[in-house]
């Protein structure tokens, strides 16, 4: 029968000729689409799952949190005469893939979805997929061209209906709902139903459960790799002209099929074309990388709910993370300031503030409960840097003054006199905080009980971040109220006074890492001290300035981000992986970051005084993350971390906000 026609609605801003790829680097490269609940789909160039994390549509029952793994895969399939072909690739344990979907498989392609060009001696097909923006709803859209045969296509869907760290077993009871092209299909002890629909299709009943599907990446992290999938039936039709097929999958509490209703594949793709056009159009900057960057930064923006009300937030990174205090704030420069989206970064804002307790901004909301933790000593120090961010680059006075100056001063005196975990200014005018099993600083990797990467008492960049604030205050009373101004900078002079005489290491030139409260300074060379140079306010001297520098980039300088401490350092670690206590065990003591090279980039900038010739050398800093950006890891996104030895490999979460967020802004200060 025929079927719908083709409607060519965009064009590609990322490719790959998956032609040129080895089996290995279509497996390695993956894509992410997003939506504004945390909920996303996400798989690799070869059309192969190799994670737990990878699936067709991943919901949020709580958004962001609670998210569900409800269909995990579709193998389609196409007959022509006798000939049969799979499109979608599987591995099964003690069966490792060897790629037989990838003949066909020519291009790989994203914008506003993703896009698989497969071309056949009798016909052409571009398989497309589509995340909705504000609903869990997934569009997986087949259009065929130049058919020269007619074509018998199924479908079979692979549900999985089970929380996304987990893995699902054949034990699990599921049930499902059919008619004539849709079913509705729920699993327990899940919460929520899926519902599958493609009306240019017939559905066959065939319930079966396909046993130990097996994901190569979790095996080599030491996790549990295999699981049993159900497939509750068949899509078929025979195609005999030019056309498309749409199939919807749709995830709920209660009303997975009523949401699915009425909808329209070419309005969903005019709308989300629209939503990008609107998005590049806020951004500052106009040029490709910038383009490419602005779209990064668009996935890690969402929706949660604060209190009764909705308000932004910012995702740290998937297919894991949820929005954490730390990431958000060292983000919020590059990801909405950067991209014009104003409004979004007051909102995040002022509803973190509105959740401090004790003068403590969450260091991260719960996975399930949606409860705050607040065990971080630096999230509140990042948030009163981005509030002053905020006001630099709007000059929002009205939102500052009534809405953040107010959390500032709370977090300033809760600080100076005292809060949760130890926190606290002492004499010196210096913060504090934590003991031997606590991990307040982002470098917070444990092993049982033991920490990987113990800083309590004095931290470097802890202090960098106080005196910044301190500084930042003062400077914003300096013409409204002269007497609080003075208060302020008498403080910050305090500071910048111990700072100098607690953490500058005269016999190695650079700051120590951190000050224990019972033993001696620590002299590793990591990259906190970079913080003490690149923020606005610094309490060191030029010629300190440069030697930290100096040594930052003879030491943690690679061409993905900064080393989190020196190969010549004796717990150093070049690569990060196996199981879970050896990532930890690298974590932080090797493991190159992305995100410090925005850090390093305005450190550099700084000391040579923003001089064009500084600029070319920093934008040769970040030509290999944008290049990871384009055609490398997750397509369109930049790793969470990569090994501190060559090859570098990217490691971790496959897209990360604050490493997208920091190579955005530090493209902003080399282009300004």
């Amino acid at each position: 029968m025929s079927i719908l026609s083709i409607n060519s609605y965009t064009k590609a801003s990322l490719s790959a000729d998956l032609q040129t790829l080895h089996i290995s680097q279509t497996l390695s490269r993956e894509w992410l689409l997003t939506n504004s609940r945390g909920s996303f789909t996400a798989g690799t160039l070869a059309n192969c799952n190799t994670r737990r994390y990878h699936g067709l549509l991943i919901g949020s029952l709580t958004p962001p949190a609670n998210r569900i793994l409800a269909l995990s895969a579709c193998l389609e399939t196409v007959k022509i005469g006798s000939e049969q072909f799979n499109l979608t690739g599987f591995e099964f344990a003690g069966a490792d893939y060897q790629g037989q979907n990838l003949k066909y498989l020519k291009h790989f392609r994203k914008d506003t979805g993703v896009h698989f060009d497969y071309i056949f001696e009798q016909f052409d097909m571009t398989k497309s997929i589509y995340l909705l923006p504000d609903a869990d709803i997934v569009a997986i859209v087949y259009d065929f061209t130049n058919l020269t045969a007619e074509i018998d296509f199924t479908i079979k869907p692979f549900i999985a209906m089970r929380d996304f760290h987990s893995l699902q077993k054949a034990y699990t009871p599921v049930q499902a709902q059919y008619f004539s092209n849709a079913l509705l299909a729920k699993a327990r002890p899940c919460d929520g139903c899926l519902f599958i629909r493609s009306d240019q299709m017939n559905l066959t009943r065939e319930s079966q459960w396909w046993y130990n599907f097996s994901y190569q990446v979790d095996k080599n992290r030491g996790q549990d790799y295999a699981e049993d999938l159900w497939s509750p039936g068949l899509f078929s039709q025979t195609i005999d002209a030019p056309g498309r097929i749409v199939l919807w999958a749709s995830f709920a509490q209660t009303d997975a099929a009523e949401q699915c209703r009425d909808l329209d594949i070419d309005l969903v793709c005019d709308d989300l074309a629209l939503r990008q056009k609107k998005l590049l159009s806020k951004a500052k900057k106009n040029d490709r990388d910038s383009k490419t960057l602005a779209l990064a930064a668009g996935q890690f923006v969402i929706e949660r709910q604060f209190g009764d009300e909705k308000a932004v937030s910012i995702l740290a990174g998937y297919p894991w993370f949820l929005d954490w205090g730390r990431d958000t704030f060292i983000a919020l420069n590059g990801l909405l300031l950067c991209t014009g989206r104003f409004d979004e970064a007051a909102s995040v804002l002022t509803n973190f503030a509105r959740v401090a307790e004790e003068g403590m901004i969450p260091n991260r909301f719960d996975d399930y409960a949606g409860s705050a933790h607040y065990n971080s000593i630096d999230a509140s120090l990042w948030f009163i840097k981005a509030a002053f961010d905020y006001y630099k680059a709007t000059s929002d006075t009205k939102t500052f003054t009534a809405k953040l100056m107010p959390a500032i001063r709370w977090i300033i005196d809760s600080y100076t006199n005292g809060t949760k975990f130890g926190i606290r200014a002492e004499n010196d005018g210096l913060i504090r905080g934590g003991d031997r099993n606590s991990q307040l600083t982002w470098m917070d990797a444990k092993v049982g009980d033991q920490a990987v990467t113990p800083r309590y008492g004095k931290a470097a960049e802890i202090n960098a971040l106080w005196y910044n604030a301190i500084c930042s205050v003062a400077d914003f009373y300096q013409q409204r109220n002269p007497i609080t101004a003075r208060q302020f900078e008498t403080i910050a002079n305090k500071i910048a006074f111990s700072f100098q005489h607690v953490f500058w290491y005269a016999q190695g030139g650079y700051l120590y890492d951190y000050v224990p409260d019972d033993d001696l300074p620590n002299t590793a060379i990591r990259p906190n001290q970079i913080f003490a140079v690149s923020l606005p306010y610094s309490p060191l001297t030029d010629a300190q300035k440069i030697a930290v520098l100096k040594t930052v980039q003879q030491h943690l300088l690679t061409p993905f981000g900064l080393r989190t401490l020196s190969p010549e350092d004796a717990n150093y670690h070049g690569r990060y992986g196996g199981n879970m206590a050896n990532r930890d065990q690298a974590y932080h003591q090797g493991t190159v970051w992305p995100f410090l090279i925005g850090p390093f980039v305005e450190a550099y900038l700084r000391v040579n005084n923003f001089s064009g010739s500084a600029k070319k050398d920093c934008a040769a800093f970040i030509r290999p993350l944008l290049k990871h950006l384009r055609n490398q890891g997750c397509i369109g996104s930049i790793a969470e971390i990569f090994d501190g030895d060559e090859p570098y490999e990217p490691k971790g979460a496959f897209a990360q906000a604050w490493s997208v967020a920091e190579v955005l802004r530090a493209n902003h200060l080399i282009t300004d």
